[in-house]
């Protein structure tokens, strides 16, 4: 039996639920459930939850909304501090047969794509990109 997979090869069940434990974390976290100084000052942005094939395993992604390296750091500390129970509470709000070990990790696809657009915005490539190509003459066309 084929499984569906997609583009990266990951299957669909495991996109599933980690986009349902990504919901279920960015509830867990905007209504404040994890009682943390750190936590409740900052406002965090879950961009993506990457579930392991055996679902055992989850590495969710985030970023403190218009914070720091310091805020970032400060951040994971106190997730993966309350790891325990956040692992509980996503147990309970996403339905497997095992409770996924969860870990934090930074997400660095904010600052990639600020270099990439640092890179588009630059005046070599601008000047590239501005540039007309010369117009290739056609043998059909009668002008």
């Amino acid at each position: 039996m084929k499984r569906a997979q997609d583009a990266t090869g990951r299957s669909l069940r495991t996109l599933k639920v980690g986009e349902a434990m990504r919901h279920a974390l960015a509830d867990l976290l905007a209504r404040g459930a994890i009682r943390d100084p750190v936590l409740d000052a900052r406002i965090v942005s879950v961009s993506e939850v990457r579930v392991s094939p055996d679902l055992r395993h989850a590495t969710a992604y985030i970023m403190p909304v218009g914070g720091t390296a310091e805020d970032e750091a400060a951040v994971l500390a106190a997730l993966n501090a309350h790891a325990r129970r956040i692992r509980h509470a996503l147990a309970k709000a996403v339905n497997t047969k095992y409770a996924a070990d969860i870990h934090f990790r930074a997400d660095e696809s904010f600052a990639t794509g600020a270099r990439i657009d640092a890179l588009l915005r630059s005046p070599r490539v601008k000047r590239d990109l501005d540039a007309t190509p010369p117009r290739r003459l056609d043998p059909d066309d009668e002008a």
